[in-house]
């Protein structure tokens, strides 16, 4: 695949009132480039809880191959796992959802999970669910060739 079918990247976290939040951005800067800003938006939870919502969009193309690639680094039998549950994870809008393991990513690695959230808009033409689904599948078996 000559580019990127991908016009864009969108991750975010949220931040609890008993997590640290420079923790919590280490964990989302995992998969994005260096020195790339993260916004911060506050928020507040069902019992007056304060949440604070980590976000970046990537737009891009290198900025995205290099998200890919941190996704890429997904254990053998995890990425697997995500290119056999591509239909499950692209919706009828042409989004890609992918949630990944918080606790994880603070630690450096990149794990199926809950607490990171990466939506992709994937580029299909025409824009329907179907295509949107070869296109994903078409990336990942592009960057499951790169991983032998």
């Amino acid at each position: 695949m000559a580019g990127v079918p991908l016009h864009y990247v969108d991750l975010r976290a949220f931040c609890y009132a008993t997590e640290d939040d420079q923790r919590v951005e280490r964990a989302l800067r995992t998969l994005l480039p260096e020195e790339f800003p993260v916004e911060r938006a506050e928020s507040e939870g069902y019992h007056g809880d304060r949440i604070l919502v980590l976000s970046a969009r990537v737009e891009n193309a290198d900025d995205v191959r290099h998200v890919l690639s941190a996704l890429a680094r997904l254990p053998d039998d995890q990425f697997r796992r995500l290119r056999e549950e591509t239909d499950e994870r692209v919706t009828e809008d042409c989004e890609l959802y992918v949630y990944l393991d918080k606790q994880a990513a603070y630690q450096g690695s990149v794990q199926l999970g809950e607490g990171l959230t990466l939506r992709a808009k994937v580029e299909a033409y025409p824009a329907e669910k179907d295509s949107a689904v070869a296109n994903v599948r078409e990336l990942l078996d592009e960057y499951a060739e790169r991983r032998r």
